[in-house]
């Protein structure tokens, strides 16, 4: 929502009049310096709607604030050009609207043009989370990273490394947009006030890493070359549902410079639905801006979500810290999932963190059954993960 500066404004009275807090409202106005307001300067409030409302007989901005819970002076700074002491019947004024509910639809095929539509309206009404381009995928879709909190400590989390896996995508997603919403309504997650996380943490979240690979998923063979290619890799067959890799038939998850060497040596010599590493390591533009994200940020931890299995894979070579093995139990406790230390399994985005940074990392396998997991696995999925991503920015 939109407010323009009156004389002896400040984002301090704003934050009080909205009952948003204070660095919310900074954070959501980036070019404003909060010490030196112009009278007729736009102001984003966070968490906020305009509505329209029809003035009736008997109206005033009295009852109005007062029917709808909020203040006059909100009331006012809404309608700057309305004079409250002579409303007219008929006359349209905006009621500034807090947003408390998600606005997101998680429980459909998330594809990335959803995705793209969920991030510009999350955007929109919580300014203060910030987006960026880290690269392109293979086709060129923007691969976004979300950033919000202003702490210290870096987590990251991921999706849809996977194609066919990519439920993870929406169930990171409706993480944001809750979190969004108990940040501006300084509300509580399972019983955590969440806006102290806001100081302490800074989130990183790339909830999509192959754009292209859920589309082919979900919407089938693109028209021209990568769509042709894609059908000769699949066998010819139209059905998707067992594609993992990237539009070129290369596995992003098995790309990285981690015991790469073995997985080469055992899976597939050339492009394929699934498994195959590359012809070397980081050849694929995803996996490239995956690992030079880890390189600028030096996330305190990092959880790459997948499916399925509800278990948490958390060592490499016997290079992660000692504290990984506390983390994992808290996120264990939190949702039932396994945890287990090694698998062999190597070259993913996980192995190479900790081999590269020594620090802690999880592939989390989310939930039961043969990839794609349908969309009816959400609520469940959902509730057993929400603790994961609570303890991550806790512990």
């Amino acid at each position: 929502m939109e407010i323009r500066v009156r004389p002896g404004d400040s984002l301090w009275s704003y934050a009080r009049t909205f009952n948003v807090p204070l660095p919310l409202i900074i954070n959501s106005n980036p070019t404003l310096n909060p010490n030196a307001l112009s009278i007729g300067q736009a102001v984003q409030i966070p968490g906020y709607r305009v509505r329209e409302h029809t003035v009736k007989a008997g109206d005033t901005f009295y009852k109005i604030a007062t029917q709808d819970r909020i203040s006059i002076d909100s009331l006012l700074l809404a309608n700057p050009n309305v004079n409250p002491n002579a409303l007219q019947i008929g006359q349209t004024i905006d009621i500034p609207s807090r947003v408390t509910k998600t606005i997101i639809n998680p429980r459909q095929n998330y594809d990335s043009q959803v995705l793209a539509a969920d991030l510009e309206a999350l955007g929109q009404l919580y300014p203060f989370m910030r987006r960026r381009s880290i690269g392109n995928s293979v086709m060129g879709k923007e691969l976004i990273e979300v950033q919000i909190g202003n702490g210290e400590k870096i987590v990251h989390w991921n999706g849809a490394f996977h194609a066919n896996e990519w439920i993870t995508t929406p169930v990171i997603m409706q993480f944001v947009n809750e979190y969004l919403a108990a940040l501006t309504n300084n509300e509580v997650i399972r019983g955590r006030a969440m806006f102290p996380f806001y100081d302490q943490v800074t989130l990183s979240i790339v909830p999509m890493v192959d754009p292209d690979g859920v589309d082919l998923v979900l919407n089938g063979a693109p028209s021209g070359s990568f769509g042709e290619e894609a059908l000769r890799i699949n066998g010819g067959s139209t059905d998707f549902s067992g594609w993992k890799a990237n539009i070129r038939g290369v596995d992003l998850n098995n790309q990285y410079p981690a015991k790469w060497e073995v997985e080469a040596e055992r899976k597939p010599k050339e492009p394929a639905p699934r498994d195959f590493p590359g012809f070397e390591p980081l050849t694929e533009p995803e996996a490239i801006a995956m690992a030079e994200l880890a390189g600028d940020l030096k996330f305190e931890k990092m959880l790459a979500f997948h499916t399925q299995g509800e278990v948490i894979f958390w060592g490499f070579e016997g290079l992660e810290p000692p504290r990984s093995r506390v983390i994992v139990n808290e996120f264990s406790r939190v949702s039932g999932y396994e945890p287990i230390r090694y698998v062999d399994s190597f070259a993913g985005y996980k192995d190479w963190f900790i081999q590269d940074f020594r620090q802690p990392g999880f592939t989390v396998e989310l939930g039961q059954g043969i990839n794609p997991l349908p969309i009816s696995q959400f609520d469940e999925i959902y509730q057993k993960t929400l603790g994961i991503f609570l303890a991550s920015m806790y512990m």
